[in-house]
C-alpha cells in the first residue's frame, strides 16, 4: 500500500521560511515522479512544483519560482520543498503526490496522494 506522509507545516511570518517533507512508502519511490501542490478553501488543486525521476528535472509555477526549491532524496524516500521569502498568499493546505509514469502540473499526472499540511503565512 502505498503512503505519502507530509510534514514541516507551520505558522510563519511573510518573508519566513518554511521546508515541508513527504515520506513515500510501499513502492519504489526513486521510480516515481514527485509533485508539490497547494489549495486553498474554495478553489482547485494548484501545480507548486515536480521533480522528475531519475535525474531530476525540476519545473515550479510562475508564482513561486526563485523562492521554492523542490528535492528528492531516494535513499529516504522523501522529497522535500524548501520554501523561501514566503508571502501570505503562500497560504494553503500543500500536497504532495507520486506519479507512476511522469509527472506534470496536472493533478490527474499523479496516482497517489498525501493527507496535506497546512501552511500559514502571516502578514
Amino acid at each position: 500500500q502505498v503512503q505519502l506522509v507530509e510534514s514541516g507545516g507551520g505558522l510563519v511570518q511573510a518573508g519566513g521560511s518554511l521546508r515541508l517533507s513527504c515520506a513515500a512508502s510501499g513502492r519504489t519511490f526513486s521510480n516515481d515522479a514527485m509533485g508539490w501542490f497547494r489549495q486553498v478553501p474554495g478553489k482547485g488543486r494548484e501545480f507548486v512544483a515536480a521533480i522528475s525521476r531519475g535525474v531530476g528535472s525540476t519545473s515550479y509555477a510562475d508564482s513561486v519560482k526563485g523562492r521554492f526549491t523542490i528535492s528528492r532524496d531516494n535513499a529516504k524516500n522523501t522529497v522535500y520543498l524548501q520554501m523561501n521569502s514566503l508571502k501570505p498568499e503562500d497560504t494553503a493546505v500543500y500536497y504532495c503526490a507520486a506519479a507512476l509514469v511522469a509527472g506534470g502540473r496536472w493533478t490527474y499526472d499523479y496516482n497517489y496522494w498525501g493527507q496535506g499540511t497546512q501552511v500559514t503565512v502571516s502578514s
